[in-house]
C-alpha cells in the first residue's frame, strides 16, 4: 500500500528500512521531544511495531520517500492511540533534520488526513504533540487541526505534557 502527493510517496516500512530509521530515531536533535535518541534495540522495536500495525489495522507510520531522488526522508502515517478510555486515529510524523522546514511534514500529514477521511471513513483525526514541539504543532495547524485539550504521557521515566489537536471530517477548511 502506498499514498502519493506532488513530491512524496508514502509506503509501508520494511525491515530494509532499519538504517534509514536510525538516521531519524538516533538523532538527538530530531528526538528532543522524546528526551533521548533511540538505541538500535529501540529502533528495531519501533520498526516491528509499525509492521505489527500494518498487519492489525492495515496502516501505521509509513516511510516518506522524496520522488525526485527516491530518498527516505522521514515517516508519517496514522496510528491508533489511547486517549483516556477511548481509541483515536492519530496522524504522526518524524523527519530527518536535513528535510525540516521544507513543507514535507505538512504535505504528508495532509495526505494522511485525506486517507483517514476518504479510505478509513474516519469522522475525526488527531495529532498528539509534545508541548515543547512548536514545529510539529505548526504542522498540525497547517493540516487544519485545532487544539482541544492536553494529556500527560508517562514515557522514559517522565511525565510529558502533550497538546491534543483534532480535525473532524466536516470541519470547515
Amino acid at each position: 500500500m502506498f499514498l502519493e502527493t506532488e513530491n512524496l510517496i508514502l509506503r509501508e516500512l520494511t525491515n530494509d528500512d532499519f538504517y534509514n530509521l536510525c538516521t531519524i530515531l538516533q538523532d538527538a536533535q530530531v528526538m528532543y521531544a522524546y528526551e533521548h535518541p533511540f538505541s538500535d534495540k529501540e529502533v528495531r522495536e519501533w520498526l516491528e511495531k509499525q509492521l505489527d500495525r500494518y498487519s492489525k489495522y492495515g496502516f501505521g507510520l509509513w516511510a516518506v520517500i522524496l520522488k525526485d531522488t527516491n530518498e527516505f526522508i522521514g515517516q508519517c502515517g496514522i496510528t491508533v492511540q489511547d486517549i483516556g478510555a477511548r481509541q483515536i486515529l492519530e496522524i504522526g510524523y518524524l523527519f530527518r533534520k536535513d528535510f525540516w522546514h521544507k513543507g514535507y511534514a505538512t504535505e504528508s500529514a495532509v495526505r494522511c488526513k485525506e486517507y483517514a477521511f476518504e479510505e478509513l471513513k474516519a469522522e475525526e483525526v488527531y495529532s498528539i504533540i509534545r508541548d515543547n514541539n512548536i514545529p510539529s504543532q505548526r504542522v498540525a495547524e497547517r493540516n487544519g487541526m485545532k487544539p482541544v485539550g492536553t494529556i500527560i504521557k508517562h514515557y522514559y521515566g517522565m511525565d510529558m505534557k502533550h497538546i491534543i489537536y483534532r480535525s473532524g471530517k466536516d470541519d470547515k477548511k
